[in-house]
C-alpha cells in the first residue's frame, strides 16, 4: 500500500475505523448461547427483543454508551455485547436503589453479573441519573428501559426535566437517547400503573431540545389496552410498550 496516493490512503484508514452496524442474528445468538449470562435475561429476551430494539436505536460497535436505572443490569450486558471490547459501557444506578433488603438483592445480583470481570468493558456509575458526573458530549448514546415513567412518579417536580438537560449535556452531537417504556393511555392513571404516554415523553423531550427523531412499534402488543398495572400477572413482561430514537442535534 506505500504506492497508493496519500488521498486514498486517507480514505481507507477512515472506512477501516468506521463503526459497525449490529448484526441482529449474531447477537441474539451470542446473547441467546452466552452460559454465564443469567436465564432469568434468557426467559426476557422474547418479549424485549433487544438485538432488534438496539439496532432501531443504532447502537454500534465501540460506541460508550450508558444504561440508566439499570438495576441487576439486562440492559447493561446486552450494550457489552453490542459495543463489544472497543467500545464502553456505563451501568448507572442511584446509591439509594442499592440500599434496603430490595437494593442489596439488586446489588447482589450486579455483583454477581460482573464477576471475574466476565463484562471487562463495563463500569459502573452509583449516581442519580440527573447528575452522572461524566464529562460533557462523551456518550454516543443512553439507553432507559421501563423506568422513564419513574420520573412522572417523582416527589420532584422538575424531575424529567432535569434528566433530559443531563442527557443533553452527556450526549455528543448527534448521540442517541433511546426510550423504552410501558404504553398508557389518556384516560387512565399512568402514573398509578407505572405507565407514561407516548405523546408527553415526546413533548417533553421536545421542549429540552431534543429531536424525537423515531418511534418503534416494535415491542408493541395490542391485546393490552393499557388500563392495567405493568405487574398484572397477565400482562406482566407483555405490556405495550413504545420505543424513542431521540437524538442531540445541537
Amino acid at each position: 500500500m506505500k504506492n497508493l496516493p496519500v488521498v486514498l490512503m486517507s480514505l481507507l484508514i477512515g472506512f477501516s475505523n468506521v463503526a459497525q452496524a449490529i448484526d441482529i442474528i449474531e447477537l441474539t445468538a451470542t446473547l441467546g448461547n452466552d452460559v454465564g449470562r443469567p436465564e432469568a435475561d434468557k426467559a426476557r429476551d422474547a418479549g424485549r427483543r433487544p438485538a432488534h430494539v438496539l439496532d432501531f436505536l443504532g447502537i454500534e460497535d465501540g460506541m460508550t454508551v450508558i444504561d440508566l436505572v439499570a438495576a441487576a443490569g439486562y440492559y447493561t450486558e446486552v450494550l457489552s455485547h453490542a459495543v463489544g471490547p472497543n467500545g464502553r459501557v456505563y451501568m448507572q444506578n442511584s446509591a439509594a436503589s442499592l440500599s434496603g433488603n430490595r437494593g442489596e438483592r439488586t446489588a447482589e445480583a450486579i455483583d454477581q453479573r460482573l464477576a471475574n470481570n466476565r463484562l471487562a468493558n463495563v463500569e459502573r456509575v452509583t449516581r442519580d441519573p440527573d447528575d452522572l458526573g461524566l464529562p460533557a458530549n462523551s456518550l454516543d448514546a443512553a439507553v432507559i428501559a421501563l423506568e422513564f415513567h419513574e420520573f412522572y412518579r417523582s416527589d420532584n417536580s422538575n424531575a424529567v426535566v432535569d434528566f433530559l438537560a443531563e442527557m443533553r449535556r452527556v450526549l455528543k452531537i448527534g448521540g442517541v437517547l433511546g426510550i423504552i417504556e410501558h404504553a398508557g393511555h389518556p384516560i387512565y392513571d399512568n402514573g398509578a400503573l407505572h405507565r407514561a404516554l407516548e405523546s408527553q415523553v415526546v413533548t417533553d423531550a421536545q421542549n429540552a431540545g431534543m429531536f424525537v427523531e423515531a418511534s418503534s412499534k416494535l415491542l408493541r402488543n395490542i391485546e393490552d389496552d393499557r388500563s392495567a398495572t405493568v405487574f398484572a400477572p397477565e400482562i406482566r413482561g407483555v405490556t405495550d410498550r413504545f420505543v424513542l430514537r431521540i437524538i442531540k442535534n445541537h
